[in-house]
C-alpha cells in the first residue's frame, strides 16, 4: 500500500520462463507492491509453471496467443477488478528495472501525475543499453512526429515500463484498441486526449468562479438576453 491505495502490477508474459522470478523478486523487493498479475500470453515454455510457484501472484492463461495489445487489455482489466489504486506494468523479460517502482508509486499516489513513463531515451540509457542505432534513430523520428500531432512533449512513445492511476484507466476505452505492438501508442493517445479534456474542464470551472466573484470578466459567462419569438435583430441600412 501507498497511502492505502492499493498498487498491483502486471506482467504481460510470453516465453519468460528464464527472467520471470528474478523481475518478480526485484518487484516485491521494493516493497510497496501489493499485488503481481502475470497474464501468460500462449506462451510455449515453462512461464505459467514457474508463475504459479510465485507469492503474491495471481496467473492468468490465454488459450491462445492474443498479441501484445490484447495481453495488456487483460492486464488492465484483471488490475481494476482486484482493486488496483496504481497499477504498473514490468515487463518480466527483465528490460526495464524494477527499481523504479517506488519513484512511479509515488508520483501517481502523491497526485502529482496519473500516468508515468520509464524513459529509455533520458539519459542516454538506450544505446548505452544496447539498443541499435538505426532502431534509437527510427524511434527519435517516430516519437517526434507522434509529438508534433498529438500536441505532447514525451521522451518516447515506445516504452513498455508505464504506470498508471486507477481513475485514468477507468476513463479511457482501451478495449477498443488493437492487440499488436500499436496499443502502446493507442493508449498515450486516449491518455494525451483524456488529460487535455479534464484539464480544460479544471479551466472552466476556475475561470467561471473567478468571473462569479468579480476577479476576472464575466462576458464569457453572461447571458444572453432573449428574443420574443417573433422578434430579429434589426437590420443593417445604408443610404441609396
Amino acid at each position: 500500500m501507498y497511502r492505502n491505495q492499493k498498487v498491483v502490477v502486471v506482467m504481460p508474459a510470453y516465453n519468460a520462463a528464464r527472467t520471470l522470478e528474478t523481475t518478480h523478486r526485484e518487484v516485491l523487493a521494493q516493497g510497496v507492491v501489493d499485488l503481481v498479475i502475470v497474464i501468460d500470453d500462449g506462451s510455449h515454455d515453462e512461464t505459467v509453471a514457474i508463475a504459479r510457484t510465485l507469492p503474491n501472484t495471481i496467473v492468468h492463461i490465454h488459450s491462445r496467443n492474443t498479441g501484445y495489445g490484447g495481453n495488456q487489455k487483460s492486464c488492465f482489466r484483471l488490475a481494476l477488478e482486484h482493486g488496483g489504486d496504481i497499477v504498473i506494468m514490468v515487463h518480466p523479460d527483465y528490460q526495464y528495472t524494477p527499481l523504479l517502482i517506488p519513484a512511479m508509486v509515488a508520483i501517481i499516489g502523491g497526485g502529482v501525475y496519473p500516468c508515468v513513463l520509464g524513459s529509455r531515451i533520458l539519459g542516454g540509457y538506450a544505446l548505452r543499453g544496447g539498443m541499435p542505432r538505426w532502431k534509437y534513430f527510427a524511434n527519435r523520428a517516430l516519437t517526434l512526429f507522434s509529438n508534433v500531432m498529438l500536441g505532447a512533449k514525451l521522451s518516447e512513445y515506445h516504452t513498455g515500463y508505464r504506470a498508471y492511476s486507477r481513475e485514468l484507466l477507468a476513463s479511457i476505452p482501451f478495449d477498443r484498441n488493437s492487440d499488436d505492438f500499436v496499443f502502446d501508442n493507442e493508449i498515450l493517445a486516449q491518455i494525451t486526449r483524456s488529460v487535455k479534456y479534464g484539464l480544460g474542464c479544471v479551466n472552466t470551472a476556475v475561470r467561471f468562479r473567478l468571473a462569479k466573484i468579480g476577479v476576472i470578466s464575466a462576458d464569457p459567462f453572461a447571458p444572453v438576453p432573449s428574443r420574443g419569438p417573433l422578434e430579429q435583430p434589426p437590420e443593417s441600412t445604408r443610404d441609396g
